[in-house]
C-alpha cells in the first residue's frame, strides 16, 4: 500500500473516532436466545484458508451440539479492525457476537463498553486452568475476565539460506550487522530487498527501539507518558528508519508496507530476510521460499544478544450486545480451546496459549525453537492503558515512521511530535 492511501486510511480513522458515539453499557443486552444465527468476526491472514478449514471444524462441532442455531463468520483485515469493531459497539443491531481481537485492544475496549465480562464461565473452565499467566493478563482488565486467549506470538528473523550461502553472507548476530547485510543483498540483487521492513509495521520497528533501551511510555496503573522522544528510543528509531532507502528497501515502496506485506515479500522470494513471527510460518512455508530459509531470534545490539520483542496474540471474546449470551460463550470457549489451538498450530503455527499444549507443539515442531527462545530472553508488551488503541488505530507510531523515512521531518521532530500525540490520548483517559 503506498503512503498516500495509508494517509486516506488515516484520516478515514480520525474521521470515524471523531464521529462516533462514546459506547456505553446502555449497548447491554438482556437476552440469553439458545437458538438462532451467530455472527463472528475473526481476522484475515496471510493465507487464511488454513485458518478457515480448523474454524470451519469448530462451528460444525458447535452447530451440532446447539440445534437450530447456524453460525456465519466474517474474516476481516486487521489494518481496518479499529474502526470496524468500534462501529459495532456502536450499532448493536449489525454487531457480530463473538469477535477475535489484538491483546493490545483489550483495555480500551473494556472502557467503551463493548466486551462482556466472561468471568465466570472462565473461571468455571476447566481448560483455562492451563492458561499461561501472561496470556491470562492479556484477557484481564481491574481484575475482570473480558474473553480467552486464542494465541501468543513473537516476532524472529526469517532468511534466505540459499542466497546466504550463494553470497557467503554469515547469519546476523547484531543489528548493526543486520543492517549492513540488508544492503550487501540489495547489492547483489538489484530486485529484491535485502531486508523487508514496512512503515507501517509497527511491531516489527519496536524491536529495535527496545535493543537500544528506549521505551514506548513510562509509568503504570494507567497512568503513563510518551518515551518515544527519548535519546535512546531515538537511537533505535534511526537504526529502524536506516533500512529505508534504495540501498535496500525503497521508501516509495516500502514506506506504506505492514506486517503482511513484509512476509508476503519474503514469501514471494522477494527479499533476502524479513521479521516475522511464528504465526506467518504457513503462509513462508505456501510460498517460493519452502525449503530455502531459516529462523534466528532478532539480534541485538550486543552480539549474541536477543533483541526484546513484542508480546503479542489475539484473544477471542464476547460483544455485551450478543443476544445469545450462553451460546456466544460456548462457541467463545470452543474457538480458544486446547483442542482448537492445537489444530491451529499444526495449520497456522499459532503459539498455544496453553502451557501444556505449547511444550507439545515446541517438542513436535523445531521451526518453534527460535521463537520460543525468543519469549524466554524477555519479551515486552505495550502500556497497559485503554490509549493504547485509540494511539494504535490513530497510527501515531507508523505516521511517524512515514514521516521519517519520506524525508518530511528529521527523527527528532517526528519522534517529538508522536510523544505529544500519544500523551494526548494518555491524558484523554486519565
Amino acid at each position: 500500500m503506498k503512503l498516500p492511501a495509508r494517509l486516506a486510511v488515516l484520516l478515514a480513522v480520525m474521521a470515524a473516532t471523531a464521529c462516533a458515539p462514546q459506547t456505553s453499557d446502555n449497548s447491554s443486552s438482556d437476552k440469553d436466545e439458545k437458538t438462532g444465527t451467530l455472527r463472528v468476526w475473526l481476522f484475515q491472514e496471510v493465507g487464511n484458508k488454513p485458518k478457515e478449514k480448523v474454524v470451519d471444524s469448530v462451528l460444525a462441532a458447535f452447530e451440532k451440539a446447539h440445534e437450530g442455531t447456524d453460525v456465519t463468520v466474517e474474516y476481516i483485515p486487521v489494518e481496518t479492525r479499529a474502526q470496524r469493531i468500534k462501529a459495532a459497539f456502536n450499532d448493536p443491531a449489525s454487531a457480530p457476537d463473538v469477535i477475535e481481537y489484538g491483546n493490545t485492544d483489550t483495555a480500551g475496549y473494556v472502557r467503551d463498553g463493548g466486551l462482556l465480562d466472561v468471568t465466570g464461565e472462565f473461571g468455571a473452565w476447566a481448560e483455562a486452568e492451563d492458561t499461561d499467566p501472561t496470556a491470562k493478563q492479556s484477557v484481564t482488565v481491574d481484575g475482570k475476565v473480558y474473553g480467552a486467549p486464542f494465541f501468543v506470538g513473537v516476532r524472529a528473523l526469517y532468511y534466505r539460506t540459499d542466497l546466504f550461502d550463494e553470497l557467503g553472507l554469515d547469519v546476523p548476530r547484531t543489528q548493526a550487522e543486520l543492517v549492513s547485510t540488508a544492503k550487501e543483498i540489495r547489492a547483489a540483487e538489484p530486485g529484491m530487498y535485502g531486508l523487508a521492513v514496512g512503515g507501517a509495521y509497527t511491531y516489527g520497528a519496536m524491536p529495535f527501539v527496545w535493543a537500544h533501551g528506549g521505551e514506548l511510555a513510562t509509568g503504570k496503573g494507567g497512568s503513563y507518558a510518551s518515551a518515544i522522544d527519548s535519546p535512546a528510543a531515538r537511537k533505535g528509531i534511526k537504526a529502524y528508519t536506516s533500512l529505508f532507502g534504495d540501498d535496500n528497501c525503497p521508501a516509495s515502496t516500502c514506506a506504506g508496507m505492514g506486517g503482511n506485506d513484509t512476509v508476503t515479500a519474503f514469501a514471494s522470494g522477494k527479499a533476502g530476510m524479513a521479521i516475522g513471527g511464528d504465526f506467518s510460518h504457513a503462509a513462508v512455508e505456501a510460498g517460493k521460499v519452502k525449503g530455502k530459509y531459516a529462523v534466528v531470534p532478532l539480534p541485538g545490539v550486543e552480539a549474541g544478544s536477543i533483541a526484546p520483542a513484542f508480546a503479542g496474540g489475539n484473544n477471542i471474546g464476547v460483544l455485551k450486545s450478543t443476544a445469545h449470551r450462553t451460546l456466544a460463550v460456548d462457541l467463545m470457549k470452543r474457538l480458544a480451546s486446547k483442542r482448537t489451538q492445537a489444530a491451529m498450530f499444526d495449520a497456522m503455527g499459532f503459539l498455544p496459549t496453553f502451557s501444556d499444549v505449547r511444550q507439545r507443539a515446541a517438542a513436535k515442531e523445531p521451526f518453534v525453537k527460535p521463537f520460543v527462545e525468543t519469549l524466554g530472553a524477555g519479551a515486552k508488551f505495550v502500556p497497559a492503558s485503554p490509549a493504547w488503541s485509540q494511539i494504535d488505530s490513530s497510527l501515531v507510531l507508523p505516521t511517524m515512521f512515514q514521516e521519517i523515512v519520506s524525508g518530511k521531518k528529521s527523527v527528532a521532530e517526528a519522534s517529538a511530535d508522536a510523544a505529544r500525540k500519544m500523551n494526548d490520548a494518555f491524558g484523554s483517559v486519565g
